[in-house]
């Protein structure tokens, strides 16, 4: 592994990283963001994302896999120290042997695969980091094509997002978009060109139940703001709302926590469906 850059004091190239974990202007002005963690750093890689740079412990006897990332991924490599390496860490007991800082890709509903049994989530407003990539996470694992963020929202990049994501950011398209307009003109491109997709959205009152619709055609489900609920324009573009059913004393569930049920309910008709 060729040497390159050393850091061990929070000069000007420390203090960009840092801006990375704690600003958004900055991480969309620079079009980057920094990945921490085994399972996210090598998602990132075997899916192909761009890594302009990797970071690693100057102090650490690296493991197999930091070694084979550094001799093997295209990136400006750089020596840190590991006071510094913890502080982008971002855990008080553990210091990280390797980071990426990963470009984002273009927000174009293109990157979603279409057809014609596609499932593709809306997240609505979400104002909670975590949330996000708790439901990228659950999206990745039941098998939707895709995961669109609407409105003034969290971000994507966002490193809680990117932790809870635990790696499923990198495995399937997320796409941010400023309104939900942008979002039904692509539904519309996608119906004419065959594809009956159907808009559901997720209400505590909603006329059937979760497991009632029937989830193996194409459709765009809607989750809603954690605490609003879906916009007013998502609403009025729905063609049917589903509940999830509840017996307990709970008023209501956790919006990253729904949107896995009925991702859930939705993997298992598919897989009844292919057993037919």
């Amino acid at each position: 592994m060729a040497m390159g850059l050393r850091v061990s004091g929070r000069n000007a190239r420390f203090q960009q990283w840092q801006a990375l974990l704690g600003n958004r202007t900055k991480r969309q002005r620079r079009g980057e963001f920094l990945v921490q963690g085994v399972r996210p750093i090598t998602m990132a890689i075997e899916h192909g994302w761009q890594i302009r740079e990797l970071l690693y412990d100057t102090s650490a006897q690296l493991s197999r896999w930091a070694r084979k990332a550094l001799d093997t991924v295209r990136a400006e490599k750089i020596a840190v120290s590991p006071e510094l390496m913890q502080e982008l860490g971002e855990k008080v007991d553990t210091v990280p042997e390797l980071l990426a800082v990963a470009a984002m890709p273009e927000d174009d509903l293109r990157r979603i695969p279409v057809g014609p049994t596609m499932l593709t989530v809306v997240f609505d407003r979400p104002t909670s980091p975590g949330n996000i990539g708790t439901l990228v996470r659950s999206a990745d694992a039941f098998g939707a094509s895709g995961v669109i963020i609407t409105g003034h929202a969290a971000d994507v990049y966002d490193p809680k997002a990117v932790r809870a994501s635990t790696g499923s950011l990198f495995a399937l398209p997320v796409v941010q978009m400023p309104s939900h307009q942008a979002v039904l003109s692509w539904v519309t491109d996608v119906r004419a060109d065959g594809i009956g997709m159907s808009i559901v959205g997720t209400d505590e009152r909603g006329a059937l139940a979760a497991a009632e619709y029937d989830f193996t055609q194409a459709t765009l489900t809607l989750v809603g703001n954690e605490t609003t609920g879906l916009s007013s324009g998502w609403r009025a573009a729905c063609d049917q709302f589903v509940r999830i059913p509840m017996f307990g004393s709970a008023s209501s569930l956790n919006a990253a926590t729904a949107a896995t049920v009925v991702l859930y309910e939705s993997a298992r008709q598919r897989t009844a469906a292919a057993r037919r």
